[in-house]
């Protein structure tokens, strides 16, 4: 496993975790490794602007409840409004991330990069507008009621700087992922298509289940 393996190299591990339904299986099973979690650092990838902790759509929440509360972490490092942005990027950029944890989006986003994702920013943490098909996923996934309901803005993570972890693993489960999958795997790497980047990674593992990639087995 990367972490243990980093553990073992470099006597610490940091990993970079996603969020959203489709992380449920993913999370739950991370949790149950026999990793030495005093030793790992854990970074968050996104959060909505303006959104308080207690809502049931936070990300902050999500990750106390399945992953932070859960595990002994030498540390933990959340985004929590804009004022998080320049101390977040400079515990990121301490030292390497050895793993990202990187789901895909039913637009092909990575974190809240949606089309058309910025491949060239330098920063690590940015503020971006959530087009309407990411924000109908959450109404989706049931996160909110309406799509009133979901913010138009969040921090996210930026590809460069995701790219920047040793090694990423996707699990990208569920129908609804079959179009991005699809997309991904097959369509050149193109900003519209922010998860075509993830092929470019000299280490990316990708982790489908039958609905999610209905539409490449025939391929």
């Amino acid at each position: 496993m990367f972490l243990n393996n980093a553990i073992k190299e470099k006597g610490e591990a940091r990993i970079i975790l996603s969020t959203g339904m489709s992380q449920f299986t993913t999370l739950s099973a991370l949790v149950k490794e026999d990793v030495d979690w005093t030793k790992v650092e854990m970074f968050h990838l996104d959060e909505y602007v303006g959104i308080d902790e207690n809502h049931g759509a936070s990300f902050r929440k999500y990750l106390k409840e399945r992953f932070i509360s859960l595990v002994p972490l030498k540390a933990y490092h959340l985004v929590d409004g804009e004022e998080s942005i320049e101390p977040l990027t400079e515990e990121l950029r301490k030292k390497p991330v050895d793993v990202g944890v990187i789901g895909i989006g039913e637009n092909g986003h990575i974190a809240f990069n949606d089309p058309p994702a910025d491949f060239l920013t330098d920063e690590a943490y940015k503020v971006v507008s959530l087009d309407e098909k990411c924000r109908t996923q959450q109404v989706g996934e049931g996160w909110f009621r309406t799509l009133s309901e979901v913010p138009e803005k969040a921090i996210t993570m930026c590809p460069r700087q995701i790219m920047a972890a040793e090694h990423i693993v996707s699990a990208v489960p569920y129908k609804v992922k079959a179009e991005a999958v699809y997309n991904t795997l097959t369509k050149p790497v193109q900003d519209t298509i922010p998860a075509t980047l993830l092929k470019t990674h000299q280490d990316w593992s990708l982790f489908l289940d039958s609905d999610s990639a209905s539409m490449v087995l025939p391929l």
